[in-house]
């Protein structure tokens, strides 16, 4: 296993000497603006659509906002923030037909490279600096002395000096503090959309919501089936975190722990394989991508699937619950 780097070992020069474009202000783009001019990127412009609901924000946070086309004829480094399922349209029309020649591109998810949405001309590092976490936990945890584990890869080094640009920009956002690793764009790209798929988002959402309609068919009321279906997973999400699977079982009780073993191998059987196993394919051979980058271009996306959570009884039990725990705004 390789060892990581701290920010001891990476010199800040080569992004600090850098005019830098973000593109996008959402959480990856704001917590990257801000870590990076706390730490001594002096020439940063956050390029937005017009009419981005984000330009107030990005201007209140003392950022100068200009246009993608802008940001491309300016920069030395876009950092393209966006999601993912945009980036193509991004390149295509405003960044590609304006860009600086030699100018380097930094991406925080390795999507849009992997699957080919982006093809850069030969003059162009590109570069992956991936802070592995939320977008918001990059500024959340830099503002506490530390960071997000972080992961850079080169897919394409013009300039002799890509490497040293995504450490200095990992490190610039924190990830120094805590440890920087080596990866390529595929491992991060396949790594990052499996797990959010099968455990983080899909299977954790998908057992939630079967394991609370189970327990109302046997008679549970609503609020304890929510309770111990779906309200509870963020305390054994921390302790996982914080002490590992084995350290989470040795942290609950015997009961629960007994239990989860009697069913676990049951659960995770050949069915769960098989669904496994169909994800990893599409993953792998690019038709998730290119579903869902079409389904994205086609507009509207997933606006029926958002109402339609809304109306489950699930949500309910938790929108009241919330209101007694936390007031009425959740």
């Amino acid at each position: 296993m390789t060892e990581p780097l701290y920010s001891k070992d990476i010199d800040l020069a080569p992004i600090r000497r850098t005019r830098l474009a973000i593109v996008g202000y959402g959480n990856h783009g704001r917590s990257h603006a801000l870590c990076l001019r706390d730490s001594g990127v002096e020439e940063i412009r956050i390029a937005l659509r017009p009419g981005s609901p984000s330009r107030a924000k990005a201007e209140a946070d003392g950022f100068a906002v200009v246009t993608l086309d802008e940001a491309a004829a300016w920069a030395d480094a876009i950092a393209l923030l966006a999601a993912d399922e945009a980036h193509r349209q991004i390149w295509e029309q405003s960044i590609a037909p304006h860009r600086k020649p030699g100018q380097a591109l930094i991406l925080c998810h390795g999507f849009s490279i992997h699957y080919k949405l982006i093809d850069p001309p030969a003059d162009c590092d590109v570069i992956l600096a991936a802070a592995k976490g939320p977008g918001g936990a990059v500024r959340q945890e830099f503002e506490k002395g530390s960071g997000l584990i972080g992961f850079w890869a080169v897919e394409q080094d013009a300039s002799g000096q890509a490497r040293e640009l995504a450490l200095a920009y990992l490190a610039g956002i924190g990830s120094g503090n805590v440890g920087i690793f080596p990866t390529t764009f595929r491992e991060e790209t396949v790594s990052d959309l499996f797990g959010e798929q099968v455990v983080l988002v899909g299977g954790m959402v998908a057992l939630a919501r079967a394991s609370f309609d189970r327990l109302v068919q046997a008679g549970v009321s609503p609020r304890m089936a929510y309770i111990d279906c779906v309200h509870e997973i963020k305390y054994l999400a921390d302790l996982i975190q914080a002490r590992g699977i084995a350290g989470m079982y040795e942290a609950i009780s015997d009961t629960a722990e007994f239990g989860a073993r009697e069913i676990e191998d049951e659960i995770a059987g050949p069915e769960l394989q098989a669904v496994f196993d169909k994800a990893m394919a599409a993953i792998e051979d690019g038709s998730f991508a290119k579903k869902w980058v079409e389904t994205y271009e086609a507009g509207d996306a997933m606006k029926a699937d958002r109402e339609h959570d809304h109306s489950l009884p699930v949500e309910a039990a938790g929108k009241e619950l919330r209101s007694r725990i936390y007031g009425a705004t959740k």
